[in-house]
């Protein structure tokens, strides 16, 4: 069963966080920690089947609220206490009694992988590497307004996971910002996906099988980047 954690933000603020633990196939000695997307928090269908089936593929995945979330509110938080909360989580992951060993990828869902982005972008010592579950490379309808300059600063392997159809950013609006960010970024397209993966009924793939096509990538990428 997952273990549920109470992790401090502040001095009077908590947030739920949830462990679980790397099961099935070969152990990586990896932790992912993955924040939620802007509209949903940690017990989205899409945020527990990624956690679920990434723990099955060997990796020690951990999700978390975002304080707007733990306490009933829609509208995010500003940037800082965003960052301020996964940085928190970072530190709890990194001193857990059973994950401390562990290498250390950061990342999330669109908005939670663009704070995930941020925070390794400011600290000298970054995590060993990232993935990105539909970076928000621009609002939808706004390509003009990119959230893209602070990635080069960023030291650590990165995985973008992009659908062909992400009104955030498509993958040919990718393209030059993986080129800029070279070796240390890889592009991974979900073709007919939206900005959650989703592609049509009419392409005739089971979306079942496009997760799970997802969810081998990123363990593909883990071992052959994080894990050696």
């Amino acid at each position: 069963m997952p273990e549920k954690l109470g992790i401090q933000i502040g001095e009077d603020q908590r947030v739920t966080a949830i462990v679980y633990s790397a099961s099935g196939r070969e152990k990586l000695g990896v932790t992912l920690l993955l924040g939620h997307g802007a509209g949903a928090n940690q017990t989205s269908d899409f945020m527990v089947s990624f956690a679920e089936a990434l723990a099955a593929q060997g990796l020690d995945t951990v999700t978390f609220n975002f304080l707007y979330t733990e306490e009933g509110r829609r509208a995010p938080d500003p940037n800082a206490r965003l960052e301020a909360c996964y940085g928190a989580l970072i530190d709890a992951v990194s001193a857990h009694r059973e994950l401390h060993l562990n290498k250390l990828v950061i990342g999330g869902k669109s908005m939670g992988g663009r704070i995930a982005s941020q925070v390794a972008a400011n600290r000298i010592a970054g995590p060993d590497g990232l993935v990105f579950l539909g970076y928000p490379l621009h609002p939808p309808g706004k390509p003009d307004q990119l959230r893209a300059a602070h990635l080069s600063r960023i030291r650590s392997p990165m995985l973008f996971v992009q659908g062909s159809r992400d009104a955030f950013g498509t993958p040919d609006e990718m393209r030059p910002i993986i080129k800029k960010l070279g070796g240390l970024a890889s592009l991974y397209i979900v073709e007919g996906g939206d900005h959650s993966f989703k592609v049509p009924k009419r392409q005739g793939v089971p979306q079942d099988r496009v997760f799970a096509c997802v969810q081998d990538e990123i363990r593909s990428w883990v071992l052959r980047v994080i894990a050696r």
